[in-house]
């Protein structure tokens, strides 16, 4: 029986290894989704980045994350606020009205006399419960 025994630094290495190459795709995927969800630049222009990073990764993930690094945060925040002013929105055209819009408009049917005293009564008891 043989049995290959790895030493303490070729399985760091490996580790290591295994690091960079989870980087590496982290950093393509990164650079590709960037890129793709850009508004401010051409069909041509993501299809040069495109190829660039395709045929010399390194070199094109490098070269566009120092020309466009500082942008990826910008275009990062400005997404995550349209996505939360776009979820507040939501919320409040599903959210009913809360129980002082119901109390005053039911006030407002009294007033104008749609309903008497007894079902503003009613009406009021139901939007405080």
């Amino acid at each position: 029986m043989l049995a290959t025994y790895n030493s303490f630094g070729q399985v760091m290495w490996t580790m290591v290894v295994f690091f960079c190459w989870i980087l590496f795709f982290w950093l393509l995927f990164m650079v590709f989704g960037d890129l793709f969800r850009r508004h401010d630049i051409s069909g041509w222009g993501k299809a040069g980045w495109s190829i660039f990073v395709i045929f010399l990764p390194f070199l094109g993930c490098f070269i566009y994350l120092i020309t466009q690094g500082h942008k990826i945060g910008e275009r990062n925040i400005q997404q995550a606020q349209a996505a939360q002013a776009e979820l507040d929105t939501h919320i409040k055209s599903v959210a009913g009205s809360g129980s002082a819009d119901q109390i005053s408009q039911a006030k407002q049917l009294l007033d104008s006399g749609a309903i008497n005293q007894d079902e503003y009564e009613k009406l009021k008891a139901k939007a405080l419960a």
